[in-house]
């Protein structure tokens, strides 16, 4: 850091800053507004700089709150920010920095009191602490109750109007920063805001016409995943330009506490995470999900979410009427790319899932992509580390794999993609396997560690969908594939076994116990018996369509085949045991005439003739296993919470205390 945090605590202290959140009143006018802003200061980036800023500020804050009612200077600060921003533009495309470097400055300082005035006031009293203004002779007070809406569609207007370049990249991190400090009032509520101010100013009022070209733009400030500029290379560098440019500050101004302050700024170095992320990339796509999750208003919907959900190709050149006032064009091509690269976030990840489940133009084009495996195996390593990812990334990532096997076309493009050494997946070299063979190896694996640890019926269910969906299009099961299908069915029959001699042990000994409840044996046993004949239909299914492009599979049957004898007249699974049975007979029949002691290849070319052979009217026909991904019947419950987590965990300048947040239980993500 720039400078220690001795000299960072000195900022309760510091003159400007005393005197902005002290009793006297200060003119929009007042030169002091000058010297306030002229401090060389990086906004911090992670959540370590930022507790150390609040730390020093609080009392300052806490001071402001008491006496802003009198002075009004939350509101001459506002309007000294909203003069600044006027010429914005024109100082970005002349390179002049000292509008912008000012205005980012008074950005900066909102976006720091807000944070504290949020915690500690209702939506209303902010309103109010924004109306307080000293009446002045001669001037002209605006509407009060539109500071707040005049300031948030100056942020919007910023955002999309101002070009990205490396002097403006912090006042346009800051004011995608300050948008989602905004929306944070949800963060101190247990329920879901369905009304609120700032809310029907964003969504009813005159930000409402930005709504497309906001969204277009944090969408693709997430595609170019900028970077942030070198330290000092977007503040105003008055030593260069000479000291009388500064609206004539007095000298002792530049050596101030505030000019020489840095956290994680000027002469420090990076950390590797830093270096290689965008702050401004995952700051947007931050504000991007809370916009996409915000409740619809009693009387008109969320239009964020409408054009989040109907947004088009650049490419698409039908002449189809856009389904909404807020539907846009976007390069697909950048998204997809963006997409497959930063899966490695949950955020990504949840964005991908809204797109997926929303966006039938994203979908659509998603599974017409013939590079799908640069989506896919980001997705399978998210599943494949699920011991170091929370609950909500591995269920977002294992309904993408759902909805994406809702697709005949993707179940069959999946094993006709050949990959070579898959270097995460730890268990088994895998020098050659296709796709669809990996997919089904993540999954299973994902299964069996539900069933050892969080046995959460819900990602079993999920599991088991997905590889239902692609059971009819298994095509050339690489071995170990094959082997892990037989080996989770193994797995299940044990289980199945051991709570089904539990109960009866249970029952023995309660004949002569007295009246004491018993375990429920009967529920669990009813759970794995709904799994079991899940894989038995899978398999089946299997052998049903595609049996004969699966000699592997066949072959780990035959080897495993007496695990199956003990389910052949159990009422639960008769029927869709016919056909394994009918396999499993016919095979070895054909392998017992081939004679004794067959090489792994002769037994492999025993079951590729048979598959020829085998007459397939023997098979009986059962329903096609299809199962579609259903969102909850409210899902705010589960996407609102997940957000803000996300939001608080960013460490890109919120640093609320947790003991302030009601939304959540800190420890739950």
């Amino acid at each position: 850091m720039g400078a220690n945090s001795s000299t960072i605590n000195e900022l309760s202290e510091n003159e400007y800053l005393k005197k902005l959140s002290g009793t006297e009143a200060i003119s929009e006018n007042d030169p002091f507004w000058n010297q306030l802003l002229s401090f060389t200061f990086n906004t911090p980036t992670n959540s370590a700089d930022s507790k150390l800023l609040e730390e020093a500020t609080i009392s300052i804050c806490k001071s402001l709150i008491q006496n802003n009612p009198r002075t009004g200077n939350l509101g001459a600060l506002t309007h000294v920010f909203l003069c600044r921003t006027k010429e914005l533009k024109i100082s970005a495309e002349c390179e002049n920095q000292l509008f912008i470097w000012q205005a980012h400055n008074a950005l900066f300082i909102i976006c720091c009191l807000l944070k504290v005035f949020i915690c500690h006031m209702s939506e209303e009293e902010l309103l109010l602490n924004f109306s307080y203004r000293q009446s002045e002779p001669g001037s002209c007070e605006a509407e009060s109750e539109d500071l707040i809406e005049e300031l948030l569609f100056c942020l919007i207007h910023l955002i999309v109007e101002i070009p990205l370049l490396d002097i403006t990249y912090s006042i346009l991190l800051e004011a995608v920063t300050a948008m989602v400090v905004f929306l944070s009032y949800q963060l101190f509520r247990k329920d879901v805001i369905n009304e609120s101010i700032i809310h029907r100013y964003l969504m009813h009022g005159r930000c409402v016409h930005y709504t497309s070209r906001l969204v277009k733009t944090l969408l693709y400030n997430f595609i170019r995943q900028e970077k942030s500029p070198p330290p000092g290379s977007h503040v105003f560098q008055h030593e260069v330009e000479g000291g009388g440019l500064l609206y004539g500050f007095a000298s002792g101004v530049a050596s101030g506490l505030w000019t020489v302050l840095t956290l994680g700024g000027v002469g420090s170095k990076p950390t590797p995470q830093q270096e290689e992320s965008s702050p401004l990339a995952n700051q947007s796509l931050l504000l991007l999900l809370v916009f996409a999750n915000l409740a619809d208003a009693p009387d008109y919907p969320n239009p964020y979410r409408q054009a989040i959900t109907s947004f088009r190709n650049t490419q698409d050149s039908s002449l189809q009427p856009a389904p909404n006032v807020h539907s846009f064009q976007i390069n697909f091509n950048s998204l997809y790319t963006a997409l497959c690269e930063q899966q490695k976030s949950d955020q990504a990840t949840l964005l991908l899932y809204t797109l997926l489940h929303q966006n039938n133009n994203v979908k659509t084009y998603v599974l017409a992509r013939t590079d799908i495996e640069n989506l896919v195996l980001p997705i399978l390593e998210i599943l494949y580390r699920v011991e170091e990812r929370n609950s909500h990334h591995v269920y977002m990532a294992l309904i993408i794999l759902l909805i994406l096997t809702e697709d005949d076309g993707f179940n069959r493009s999946i094993h006709e993609v050949i990959l070579k050494n898959i270097t995460w997946y730890s268990e088994r070299v895998l020098t050659e396997i296709s796709l669809g063979s990996l997919l089904i190896l993540v999954v299973i694996r994902t299964i069996q560690y539900n069933m050892t640890r969080t046995r959460d019926k819900y990602l079993h269910t999920n599991c088991l969908a997905a590889l239902a969906n692609m059971s009819s299009q298994f095509r050339s099961l690489h071995q170990y594939a094959a082997q892990r299908i037989i080996s989770l069915f193994a797995l299940l029959s044990k289980k199945h076994n051991k709570v089904l001699e539990q109960a009866t042990q249970s029952l023995r000994g309660s004949l002569g116990s007295d009246d004491s409840p018993l375990p429920d044996y009967a529920q669990d046993l009813n759970v794995i018996e709904e799994v079991i004949r899940m894989m038995l239909e899978i398999i089946n299914s299997c052998l049903a369509n595609s049996l004969h492009h699966n000699p592997n599979l066949v072959y780990a049957l035959l080897y495993k085949r007496e695990l199956f004898e003990q389910f052949r007249g159990h009422p639960s699974f008769q029927d869709i045991m016919q056909n394994i049975d009918m396999v499993i007979s016919f095979f070895s029949s054909r392998l017992e005439q081939a004679g004794t002691d067959l090489s792994v290849e002769r037994v492999l070319e025993v079951i590729k003739q048979g598959a020829v052979a085998l007459p397939k009217d023997r098979l009986r026909k059962f329903p096609e296993l299809k199962f579609k991904y259903v969102e909850e019947e409210q899902p705010e419950e589960f996407f609102i919470p997940y957000v803000w987590s996300l939001v608080y965990n960013s460490g890109v300048g919120l640093y609320w205390s947790p003991q302030d947040i009601q939304l959540f239980t800190m420890d739950s993500g």
